[in-house]
């Protein structure tokens, strides 16, 4: 399907109780100076009236389509049911969560991009990421960037230029042929989709701030922010099945070191933070399934320092009090021996 040459493009949002921001994110997609698209949104079982705002705007646009799932899906699992619903014409798809939302030129200049270098299969910018301007450092213009490069320059240093979902466009037919594009065992998934997409494709860049994501106390990634070390479960499986494919055999080995560290420091911190021994039994499963081990010496050991550090840190506290009463008393003894001495 094409409108004065404009490739066709499947909008999607998945929606669960996203009633708070949910028009807001609609309107970004209605605002699109682009206009051959179709806007699924898919509401898993909202028990809010996020369900009666989607209703009320499909009656109001004919490109509006609702899913109504039937029972409710995991985040994972509910983004891959979503992408099953886009349009078979649809050339690309752009996902756009409900608490996010586009900018008017978004959709326009992601599928310049695309358009321009038939080898993408991945098209991001930067970003608004609540109050900062994020995504920054490949160099101008750039718009076209070799998928095995990108997917290294993450894996060795860490050079993070996906975002969010809401941050891409991606090819419809790379998403056609996965049976799932987000592997449903771990919620930080969608960075080894960029890499499995980018393991036959490449990567395209807009250097623009077209989207923004919200940062806010109910969202998802912000709840797993606050409990950081069950993310690193899935970046190790991350490096188990990306590593051997962008990296060197060396290479990989040293990542995996590395990451398996940072995996022991979290865990020695979850321990200490009284989740005992329910999560080191979890994953000492989980790791166990991908070939790894806990080192129980190299655990004890991080237990042990992050004990040191908080005791540390409750000294330095203490002595900031100890200095500040000091103070004060000091200011007491200097305004009464002037009231004495007048």
């Amino acid at each position: 399907m094409k409108k004065n040459n404009e490739p066709f493009v499947s909008v999607l949002t998945p929606v669960y109780n996203g009633a708070t921001y949910l028009r807001e994110c609609i309107e970004s997609v209605l605002a699109q100076e682009y206009s051959n698209w179709e806007y699924v949104l898919v509401n898993n079982c909202s028990t809010d009236n996020s369900l009666e705002i989607i209703k009320e705007y499909a009656e109001l646009d004919s490109r509006i389509r609702i899913h109504d799932n039937g029972e409710f899906l995991q985040q994972m699992q509910n983004l891959n049911h979503a992408f099953r619903q886009i349009s078979p014409d649809s050339i690309y798809c752009k996902v756009l969560h409900a608490d996010d939302w586009l900018y008017p030129e978004c959709i326009t200049r992601m599928v310049e991009v695309a358009e321009m270098y038939p080898t993408v299969g991945i098209v991001s910018s930067y970003r608004l990421d609540d109050t900062r301007v994020g995504l920054n450092g490949l160099p101008y213009p750039s718009h076209f960037n070799d998928g095995r490069e990108i997917s290294r320059r993450y894996l060795l240093n860490n050079e993070y230029y996906f975002g969010a979902p809401s941050n891409l466009l991606l090819r419809s037919d790379l998403i056609r042929k996965r049976g799932r594009v987000y592997d449903e065992s771990y919620p930080e998934s969608d960075i080894s989709a960029c890499l499995d997409f980018l393991q036959e494709s490449d990567f395209g860049f807009v250097h623009q701030v077209l989207t923004f994501t919200r940062r806010h106390e109910e969202s998802h990634t912000h709840t797993l922010a606050k409990r950081n070390y069950h993310f690193m479960m899935g970046y190790l499986k991350m490096y188990l099945e990306y590593g051997p494919v962008f990296l060197s055999e060396r290479e990989h080995k040293k990542q995996i070191a590395l990451q398996t560290s940072i995996f022991h420091k979290l865990l020695a911190r979850a321990l200490y933070e009284g989740n005992g021994l329910q999560t080191y039994k979890k994953y000492a499963s989980e790791l166990d399934e991908v070939g790894l081990k806990i080192r129980n010496a190299r655990l004890a050991l991080y237990v042990i320092r992050e004990l040191f550090v908080r005791l540390l840190a409750t000294m330095g506290v203490e002595m900031i009090n100890v200095k500040r009463r000091k103070k004060v008393g000091n200011h007491v003894q200097i305004a009464i021996s002037d009231e004495l001495g007048s």
